[in-house]
């Protein structure tokens, strides 16, 4: 008994070491991330395993300050992934209970992530769909919400979000879609590149479908809405 019981405390003195060092690993790399620019995500370094083999395959990425990102791109994302993103701490949790009872009807399942949940899930997660990921998501977004501004979470959204097979933020997608820096983006153009967050492997602004048309349509409605948060100092 005293031998399993020595095996036990051991055991538990392992996780408890290993849960700090995970605490104090995470804290230094949402602290360090206050100044440094975001050049690469897991998710980045997925899709390039993914596609060792193709030799065709190229990421594409470039980092923008927030002042070189014009202010409509924000806007465009406020309407299409956040709205509440100033108000809120991180969660919606109004949309979080509407997805919630609209999966439990439906197949076609909706998510309820903010722009801070996404952001926390792009820099320091990779993908996946378990519980497990979904509770460091929201550890971590608490994090980002304590520690960096709003200005500070939007700037590292709009420069690692997938925007395209091998893309990654607006300044990535201006210049390939419009031949333009993402700080001379119009309200239109912002509004296209924002439709194809949700699905930026499946859709293409070339050659958009019916969906992502309606989609563009329902962001610059709601764009015309929202007004430039004044703690979000984009071009303009």
């Amino acid at each position: 008994m005293k031998k399993k019981s020595s095996i036990w405390k051991k055991a538990v003195k392992i996780v408890i070491r290993l849960f700090l060092i995970f605490v104090i690993a995470s804290l230094a790399s949402v602290f360090i991330l206050i100044w440094l620019p975001v050049k690469h995500t897991p998710l980045m370094c997925q899709r390039y395993f993914e596609n060792i083999d193709d030799d065709s395959y190229y990421a594409h990425s470039e980092w923008k300050p927030i002042e070189e990102i014009n202010r409509e791109m924000v806007l465009a994302v406020l309407a299409s992934e956040d709205a509440k993103f100033i108000r809120h701490c991180g969660f919606d949790w109004e949309a979080i209970k509407k997805a919630a009872e609209h999966n439990k009807r439906s197949d076609r399942k909706f998510g309820a992530s903010t722009i801070s949940q996404q952001t926390a899930k792009n820099v320091f997660l990779l993908p996946s769909r378990t519980w497990f990921r979904k509770g460091l998501e929201a550890w971590f977004t608490i994090l980002i919400e304590l520690m960096w501004s709003k200005e500070r979470i939007m700037e590292v959204y709009l420069n690692v979000i997938e925007t395209g097979n091998g893309m990654y933020g607006v300044e990535a997608a201006s210049q390939y879609y419009f031949g333009k820096p993402a700080s001379k983006l119009n309200r239109y153009e912002a509004a296209q590149i924002a439709s194809i967050l949700p699905n930026p492997q499946g859709w293409d602004l070339n050659r958009p479908s019916r969906q992502l048309l309606r989609r563009q349509s329902k962001i610059l409605a709601e764009m015309s809405r929202l007004s430039l948060p004044p703690e979000i100092k984009a071009a303009r």
